[in-house]
């Protein structure tokens, strides 16, 4: 199926701040009849949220702006019949530890679905992409791959109506592994959900495949094979039948 990124990018929440707002509602309903007449089903709006405590920030004015933005969005591309895909990123650029993205990715998405429910957006027909709680890259204290798990599922339990089909992460910064090894981890719970999680990852997904094309022709039959390992790896962390043996495979 056929979907398209409809924001217009980032930009500076004010002068010479380091926040960022998302925007891109300007014109999007005549845009989503335009894309909708070109076949897309789909829409994606991508919300970025930084943390840095030198800075104070996150700001609960930025969490606020960028959620009432990604609801507005969802709900235009609702009312033309498309399915919008809400993607609250946590950055985990920063040096802060696991408990300090749980706050931060609860206090988000505790304001996204007030938002959205502030809109009459429908639940049952968006799907959630959010980052998973995760330490910083520049943090000395790394979280297992159970401790990110169980910290995830918890926030998401806490946050997320059950109204909502599907969760799909993003990678955000994780290795093609690790990405993988905690979608796995989170389907192999004994904790019950009501949500799919599955992924929606980028680099996660398409760094082998870039790896081993560099824009060569003769190596495009070895980066189709690289993209298809990695989807099948990835498929089968949404049931929990991940194993790391398989990489080596």
């Amino acid at each position: 199926m056929v979907g398209i990124k409809v924001d217009t990018g980032a930009l500076p929440l004010k002068f010479n701040s380091n926040e960022k707002i998302t925007e891109g509602l300007d014109g999007l309903a005549k845009r989503i009849e335009e894309y909708k007449n070109l076949g897309a089903v789909f829409t994606k709006w991508r919300a970025i949220i930084d943390i840095d405590d030198k800075n104070s920030i996150p700001s609960d004015y930025a969490i606020d702006l960028n959620c009432f933005n990604l609801a507005r969005y969802a709900k235009i591309v609702q009312d033309h019949g498309l399915v919008p895909i809400v993607e609250p990123e946590v950055l985990m650029d920063g040096n802060h530890n696991i408990n300090t993205c749980y706050n931060i990715t609860s206090k988000t998405l505790k304001s996204l679905f007030n938002y959205l429910k502030f809109h009459s957006v429908d639940l049952s027909g968006i799907l959630l992409k959010p980052n998973m709680v995760i330490a910083g890259k520049k943090c000395s204290e790394q979280a297992s791959v159970e401790e990110v798990a169980h910290l995830t599922i918890k926030c998401l339990k806490e946050n997320v109506p059950d109204q909502v089909p599907g969760i799909v992460f993003l990678s955000g910064g994780q290795s093609n592994e690790l990405a993988t090894q905690h979608l796995n981890q989170m389907n192999k719970s004994s904790e019950a959900f009501s949500w799919n999680l599955s992924f929606s990852y980028g680099r996660a997904l398409q760094q082998p495949a870039l790896t081993s094309w560099q824009g060569e022709s003769e190596n495009i039959k070895t980066s189709q094979d690289a993209l298809y390992k990695r989807s099948n790896l990835n498929s089968s962390a949404t049931l929990g039948k991940y194993s790391i043996d398989l990489e080596n495979i």
